[in-house]
């Protein structure tokens, strides 16, 4: 089995999907909105990004800033919307809700689970949130396509959560912890020594791809930084 770590990029565009690319990116987290942590992007923005690239895109399901998935409109809208992406093509998708209680938001996973049919997705850093990061996973440990957990370990970011994030590591296999680590939030390359040897596998960059900043571009430069790290 390979040993390559995945490099996951935030693209916003087909401009962002192909620099991540040809920086040696694995796979896009495709947003809209970064003044509100990532939402998601049209349609239309998908179509020229998967016409622009042939690595996998994980399209982000979420339509406002935060981890609550709102009341009964706001779910309907979300389903509709992850229709319209399904009939566009896309079959990776983003998301994680969590209700008042700091719980995983099982009614909405649900009503999303009906029109994503089998979809792969990634639970996303709603999981920092949680009020029980174990429960939530044993909560969602059955449900089908979850294969990965973006997380930072911590809701400040990885300098915080890198204790949590090991300790998850040494974990996988067990009931709720199958699904992969996907690292990402603060973090730096000088996180990747320890995680790497702890066995994470997946690493998630979207600040760290862009060093003039989210009014920039992807830099493929900065993308293949990152490569680098992780094949050393």
């Amino acid at each position: 089995m390979s040993n390559r770590a995945l490099l996951e990029v935030i693209a916003l565009d087909a401009e962002d999907a192909i620099a991540a690319r040809s920086g040696g990116a694995d796979r896009l987290e495709l947003v809209t909105d970064m003044a509100a942590d990532g939402l998601t992007p049209s349609t239309e923005t998908f179509a020229r990004v998967r016409a622009a690239v042939d690595i996998p895109v994980r399209v982000m399901l979420r339509l406002t800033d935060g981890f609550s998935a709102g009341g009964p409109q706001e779910v309907a809208a979300l389903v509709r919307t992850a229709e319209r992406l399904r009939a566009e093509g896309a079959d990776e998708f983003v998301f994680g809700f969590l209700d008042d209680h700091g719980h995983p938001d099982l009614v909405t996973v649900e009503r999303l689970m009906a029109v994503l049919d089998g979809c792969r997705w990634t639970f996303h850093r709603a999981i920092d949130r949680a009020a029980d990061r174990d429960g939530l996973r044993k909560q969602l440990a059955d449900v089908p396509g979850l294969d990965t957990y973006l997380t930072a370990g911590a809701a400040e970011g990885v300098d915080a959560g890198l204790p949590t994030l090991l300790a998850e590591a040494s974990r996988s296999g067990e009931p709720g912890y199958e699904p992969a680590l996907l690292v990402g939030g603060g973090l730096r390359l000088e996180h990747v020594p320890p995680l790497r040897a702890a066995g994470v596998q997946g690493f998630h960059i979207g600040g760290a791809s862009r060093p003039a900043g989210w009014s920039h571009p992807v830099s493929p430069s900065a993308v293949s930084t990152w490569r680098e790290a992780l094949d050393a």
